[in-house]
């Protein structure tokens, strides 16, 4: 599901987990410790988050058929956590992080993209957070890093997309190349952070992490208070029944 390997002091881990990278609870924890593990090692200079190109995506956020499997909270408490620690991880990591989008990237994939310090996109990318249609809250924190105020606010109440030529347009993409050359593309830009000093590297993502006007952690984590507040709701059960019965949620019922 995690793999990963470091080629000429760059970390690159990537996602793979067909059909769409949904990742379980596990999965989540797996990630945070792949990034947190390679972002610490003295002998890496920067990491590379991406995805297995054969997918439709990028990664799509938390396996929803997990989540409808469990009539209790402890699945919805680990993969919040879960997701609370991977963000967190690509955002602390003291070597740089490069997130390589292509496909879909919704829900946890804009946590992850929204906290790397460089997003790369192939032409193919789109961005959104569909989670008010699966009865749930959060990353509206890290989409707030990739697109204009109104318009994350537009995006999170309507659910509707971005491409990575917008994402361009706005200045948040690095660059938008074809999906064949989005790894390529990301370990140029990493061997050019790679070849400077790394302690004045970490030193430097230290320093832009402190003038953050917004502390993206608190910030997320107060986004989850309201996602477990939804999940007491018979709202959040029935939207997420709807998604993996593939139909339309009865709501007038609830």
């Amino acid at each position: 599901m995690i793999r990963s390997e470091i080629r000429d002091q760059v970390a690159e881990i990537i996602i793979d987990n067909p059909p769409v990278n949904a990742l379980t609870a596990q999965g989540w924890f797996d990630l945070a410790a792949a990034i947190r593990d390679h972002g610490a090692n003295p002998n890496v200079r920067v990491v590379i988050v991406a995805a297995n190109p054969d997918l439709r995506a990028f990664q799509v956020g938390v396996d929803i058929k997990e989540l409808a499997a469990d009539p209790t909270n402890k699945t919805l408490i680990d993969v919040n956590r879960g997701c609370y620690e991977t963000f967190a991880a690509v955002y602390d990591s003291p070597a740089p992080v490069i997130a390589a989008v292509h496909g879909y990237c919704l829900g946890g994939g804009i946590g992850i993209a929204g906290n790397a310090d460089i997003l790369v996109a192939a032409d193919d990318a789109t961005f959104s957070l569909p989670e008010v249609d699966r009865g749930a809250l959060g990353a509206a924190t890290h989409l707030s890093r990739l697109v204009p105020y109104k318009k994350m606010r537009a995006m999170f109440l309507t659910g509707s997309s971005v491409t990575a030529q917008e994402l361009l347009a706005f200045g948040t993409v690095e660059r938008v190349v074809p999906r064949a050359q989005l790894l390529d593309t990301a370990r140029e830009i990493a061997q050019v952070i790679a070849a400077k000093s790394p302690l004045v590297i970490r030193r430097a993502k230290e320093s832009l992490n402190a003038i953050d006007p917004v502390d993206v952690k608190r910030s997320y984590r107060f986004e989850q208070g309201f996602t477990f507040e939804l999940n007491l709701w018979g709202d959040s059960d029935e939207l997420r029944q709807a998604f993996v019965d593939k139909r339309d949620a009865d709501l007038e019922s609830k």
